[in-house]
């Protein structure tokens, strides 16, 4: 049988540059940034206090999309904010598609969405509960809110589907493996539409600590914009972020029978290890170049088809060092003519939502043709010396775009896609 073809029908965003895919696309467009002093709780005794923070979300804008789905009002208590962000998007994603499911087979409808993760606001809150007030203080919820696959499983019910449902858990490569996995699902005819992607909320007191901890984080707090500076000189470190980011996939012929609107097509997915080290990244690359090398495989073309990277590119002294080796290494000569951009730079780094949000912006720089840009790249590392799209955005006709994701444990994800 013939590998059916995968296409993106839909986009669901929650970041710190809007909750909706075209406020967020004009906003990196336009070269803004998302970072901003901590709001939501005490940084005070934090060496870092800035972050890509979605502080104006509220799970009750969405109640009204909600009860076109469910009798049942949406509770905050009983869903862990990452959980929140994965429901939010989804519903933007699923309208933004104009499903209706009650007009399709529910067992051929699924959903993969993952978290690096999971519910780790809700472990600091119960943990507290816990030692200040006794175990009877306890939420019943707890549980259900923290699990990794508490999002992909409230989407699932939400919408009453019955076709795979299942979680991916591979740090900040997530998103980018779960949008892979769910396409393979439509490929084999195990599934007809596919809710797939990131969230994730560990921009929370436990959270903070422990990449703090880790000396992971940009220090720059006086200059909250101009922190996450990817292949810069000056780059210190990762701004953690906070959101997600699902799309639709759907199987072609039924995606032009229904009428949709379809921003790409999935043609290749890649993965691989670096079995090398449980944080850092293999010096040279070569996991990313195995992950991205595969993905030419899957989609049947060479590398000098591709215009577009949406890289990694977290703004670490190591991470973005090794892409650029990585990149050098499965483009050859083409990686000079390639263009790049790290995103990061304007969201932060939503760890495991990263790879949803980013197959997002990759998808809408092939419908429209233009590379956002890297800002804060303002002194080049001379060892990173390739066209990172550097301070504004630019127009390109771009027919293949390919997304980056790379997490610790050494996961790397890489999409392929291709204008329809």
């Amino acid at each position: 049988m013939a590998r059916r073809r995968v296409v993106i029908t839909g986009l669901g965003v929650v970041t710190s540059l809007g909750e909706s895919h075209d406020e967020m696309w004009d906003k990196l467009c336009a070269g803004e940034s998302g970072i901003t002093v901590i709001r939501r709780w005490n940084t005070d005794k934090y060496p870092v206090k800035i972050g890509g923070e979605c502080f104006s979300f509220d799970l009750a804008k969405y109640a009204q999309e909600a009860a076109k789905y469910t009798d049942e009002r949406l509770q905050p208590r009983r869903i862990d904010r990452f959980g929140q962000f994965g429901l939010a998007a989804s519903m933007s994603a699923v309208k933004d598609a104009g499903l209706d499911f009650d007009k399709e087979d529910r067992t051929r409808c699924g959903v993969v969405i993952g978290t690096g993760i999971g519910g780790i606001e809700t472990i600091e809150e119960q943990y507290k509960i816990l030692i200040e007030r006794g175990v009877s203080r306890v939420s019943p919820f707890t549980v259900p809110r923290l699990m990794p696959n508490a999002a992909s499983g409230n989407v699932s019910i939400l919408f009453r589907l019955n076709g795979p449902n299942t979680a991916v858990s591979t740090a900040c490569a997530t998103g980018s493996n779960a949008i892979g996995d769910a396409a393979r699902l439509v490929q084999h005819d195990l599934a007809e539409i596919m809710i797939a992607g990131g969230s994730e909320a560990a921009l929370c007191e436990l959270g903070m600590a422990t990449f703090c901890a880790a000396r992971a984080l940009s220090t720059r707090n006086a200059e909250p914009t101009r922190a996450s500076r990817p292949w810069d000189k000056g780059r210190d470190g990762f701004v953690m972020a906070e959101g997600a980011g699902v799309v639709i996939l759907e199987e072609y012929e039924h995606a032009k029978k229904r009428g949709a609107r379809i921003y790409a097509e999935l043609v290749g997915y890649g993965m691989s290890g670096d079995g090398y080290h449980i944080t850092a990244p293999d010096a040279e690359g070569r996991g990313a170049s195995m992950a991205m090398n595969l993905a030419f495989k899957d989609a049947g073309v060479s590398p000098e088809v591709v215009d577009y990277i949406n890289a990694h590119g977290t703004s670490t002294p190591l991470g973005d060092l090794a892409e650029t080796k990585a990149v050098k290494s499965s483009f050859g000569d083409h990686a000079r003519k390639l263009s790049l951009s790290s995103t990061k730079s304007q969201l932060g780094h939503l760890l495991g939502a990263s790879g949803g949000v980013e197959a997002i912006i990759s998808a809408l720089a092939i419908d429209r043709n233009i590379i956002p840009p890297t800002i804060n790249l303002e002194e080049p590392d001379p060892e990173c010396d390739l066209d990172y799209t550097p301070l504004k955005a630019k127009d390109k006709r771009i027919t293949y775009a390919m997304s980056n994701s790379f997490g610790f444990g050494g996961h790397n994800a890489s999409l392929l896609f291709k204008k329809c």
